[in-house]
């Protein structure tokens, strides 16, 4: 059975068929199971004061977990950084590129700048290191 999502809420726009292929587990990444579907998500849910949103962590650092270079800027970003990247629906088409979000979470607040695209359409290929897509409320992060 497929998720239906009520009128005017974000749910799955499609769905994607896994393929196993070499996945760097980097940061307990996840890696695609073949035969599994994957949901896919054109859309984030709506942003407040209030959003919640799931934290992974991810390194833009060369050969790190985060695949090639940021797509806001072309490079990579050391592990000092405090940068992220967005679902594919907050990433908005790159209108949030290099602009500063402010994450609060257990009781601190930080500022990240939005440096790259958390694909939640494509996934389980070379391209995007054999992972799913992201869900559409994820904040990547280095710790």
């Amino acid at each position: 059975m497929r998720y239906t999502p009520l009128l005017g809420q974000c749910g799955p726009s499609g769905y994607l068929h896994g393929r196993t292929e070499n996945c760097n587990k980097e940061n307990n990444s996840d890696c695609c199971k073949g035969g599994q579907e994957y949901p896919q998500y054109h859309c984030s849910p709506a942003i407040t004061g209030e959003t919640h949103a799931t934290m992974t962590i991810n390194s833009f650092a060369k050969g790190g977990d985060g695949g090639g270079p940021s797509e806001c800027d072309g490079n990579y970003h050391s592990d000092e950084e405090k940068v992220v990247a967005l679902s594919t629906g907050w990433y908005n088409h790159g209108s949030r590129c290099l602009k500063h979000i402010r994450i609060n979470a257990n009781g601190r607040s930080l500022l990240a700048k939005v440096v790259d695209e958390c694909d939640s359409v494509n996934g389980c290929d070379y391209t995007h290191d054999f992972q799913p897509p992201c869900r559409n409320n994820i904040v990547c992060y280095v710790l």
